[in-house]
């Protein structure tokens, strides 16, 4: 059995070298070094490993210190390679990671740029002692006393290559890190058109046609719009989700996920670790959500969405925010193992979200809510069928679908209220059900009718769906139901739903009654004959406004 502490937490290269758990990803480090002169910009999911890649390149390219960072990579991959080794220490490096720059309003965002851009400057302070003329001097000083402009921080990246590149009479590597966490902040902010007006210039001007540099790495979650951001940047080779040529360099793969649970003596986890982080897929490359592995195996081989609460969910909460509660049968399908599809594009841009929804599933396969399927060229362009790509981000989605449905009551109410249709309590299914309306149901959601009414209690069954399959406006016997829930569990009872509008309150014990009939004169039990559900609860449910009638009937099917 290896080192068992597990580096959560450490993104420091050096750090983790140092009685940890590793990895080994050091031939991406070659893989890099074939096409100098290059910019090259990795987009994976948050967490999955950017950070370290990066301080990893930087141990092991930059000048300073170079002898002491040799030491880090004995007995790693790349040590393998002596043509490669050949390259080590040999460059000045920059690194600068934006991971931080998170503010509120673009007047936080100018003043809270100006201290990391010190403490990176401070880094470099050596550079003062060489011949630098008075105004390079003057504005070194001014970074490092936190004085700087903004029309100075756009120049912060030139400016200080520039001055290593005379320093060491060599290029600069440039690596920079979570480079689009300021800009979805500013699209969350409401002040996305001032930071692109910051960043594009900050960027082009260190990217484009920059005799100081050698080459450059950029991570990110997002691949922004060229137009909105990079501006022509001609050299940019993209390594993405759906396009890479270095599928490997971050994430787990599933041969190094077997050796962690060989090495750590927990063979017999395998599955659990695959059905719960597992899932996603690039070039054929069967890749580990890296984050949530070593929290499972740093918190006893005990399984949780560990990943999900890293960081907010905005993306996935405009997803949402779009879906109404006529129009949750994808998200339905999503929660039942099914599929969306959509095509995508790399490249978007933030404002497309709300307007585009192939944007805004591009936005969500980045970010590794969903994963591809399959893919279906269609003779002018590709369509994806996309899905949920574990049972981690199965329990994500089904939280953010309660907390757009359940409109302020407890998932404690909701699961009592669940628990109710599947016990065959009428009279708590009545007053639970006319309680939710009471407290959600405004007089202008009820004018949808219907399938306003189906789609939000669609949206409460997303609770049930570990246990239950749940299925919505589907043919059996000789029509369509409206709700039925299927135990995935032998002996466990199976639910049918079916809902009317009445014109009056007067009406509705009526169309309650109605609604009964239907499923018996339709035989919509028959799907349930078919898998083997042995006793059923049907509802009869009718609304008016706020007003609610629930009418039940228990059956053995035996």
């Amino acid at each position: 059995m290896l080192h068992t502490k597990m580096p959560v937490g450490i993104d420091d290269f050096a750090e983790a070298r140092k009685g940890y758990y590793l990895v080994d990803k050091t031939e991406i480090i070659g893989k890099l070094l074939e096409y100098p002169g290059r910019v090259t910009l990795f987009t994976r999911p948050r967490r999955f490993g950017k950070t370290m890649m990066l301080s990893m390149l930087r141990y092991f390219l930059d000048v300073e210190n170079a002898e002491e960072h040799r030491k880090l990579f004995e007995g790693l991959k790349v040590a393998e390679s002596p043509s490669v080794m050949q390259e080590q220490g040999k460059r000045p490096v920059l690194f600068l990671t934006l991971k931080g720059w998170k503010y509120p309003s673009w007047e936080r965002m100018q003043q809270g740029m100006v201290r990391p851009l010190a403490e990176l400057f401070r880094q470099y302070r050596f550079l003062l002692k060489g011949d630098m003329d008075s105004w390079d001097r003057r504005d070194f000083e001014t970074f490092l006393q936190g004085e700087a402009t903004v029309a100075l921080c756009q120049e912060a990246l030139l400016f200080l290559m520039r001055l290593l590149h005379a320093h060491y009479g060599k290029k600069v590597v440039l690596l920079l890190d979570e480079y689009d966490v300021p800009i979805q902040t500013a699209w969350e902010n409401g002040y996305y058109d001032d930071a692109i007006h910051f960043f594009r210039p900050f960027l082009s001007a260190a990217l484009k046609t920059n005799l100081d540099l050698d080459f450059a790495v950029l991570t990110g979650v997002l691949r922004i719009s060229k137009e909105s951001i990079f501006s022509d940047l001609n050299n940019l080779a993209v390594d993405s989700l759906l396009a890479t040529n270095h599928p490997t360099a971050m994430g787990f793969t599933s041969p190094e996920v077997q050796k962690m649970t060989k090495d750590l003596g927990n063979e017999d986890k395998l599955q659990e670790i695959r059905s719960w982080y597992d899932g996603y897929r690039l070039q054929g490359e069967e890749i580990y959500n890296p984050w949530s592995v070593l929290n499972y195996f740093d918190n006893g081989c005990r399984p949780g969405t560990y990943w999900v609460n890293t960081s907010g969910n905005a993306i996935l909460g405009e997803l949402m925010r779009r879906t109404d509660a006529e129009h949750l049968e994808s998200l339905e399908g999503l929660l039942q193992g099914g599929i969306v599809q959509g095509y995508l594009r790399e490249g978007v841009i933030y404002s497309d979200i709300g307007e585009d929804e192939d944007a805004l599933y591009t936005m969500l396969l980045s970010t590794g809510y969903l994963t591809v399927a399959k893919e279906h060229w269609t003779g002018l362009e590709t369509r994806y069928d996309l899905r949920l790509p574990n049972k981690e981000m199965l329990v994500l989605f089904t939280v953010e679908v309660l907390k757009r449905f359940q409109k302020g009551l407890s998932k404690s109410y909701v699961e009592r209220l669940m628990q109710a249709f599947l016990t065959g309590d009428i009279q708590r299914v009545q007053n639970g059900l006319s309680r939710y309306f009471e407290v959600v149901v405004s007089s202008f959601d009820t004018a949808q009718k219907e399938a306003f009414y189906h789609g939000f209690v669609l949206g409460m069954t997303a609770i049930l769906v570990m246990d239950y399959d749940v299925r919505s406006n589907r043919e059996s016997g000789y029509g369509r139901y409206d709700i039925a829930v299927f135990p995935k569990i032998h002996g466990k009872p199976g639910v049918l739903l079916e809902f009317k509008v009445a014109a009056t309150e007067e009406e509705l014990e009526k169309k309650a009654q109605e609604a009964l009939q239907q499923m018996e004169e339709r035989d919509y039990d028959a799907e349930f004959r078919a898998r083997g559900v042995r006793t059923m609860h049907h509802y009869g449910i009718a609304f008016c406004g706020k007003q609610v009638k629930v009418l039940g009937k228990s059956l053995d099917l035996t």
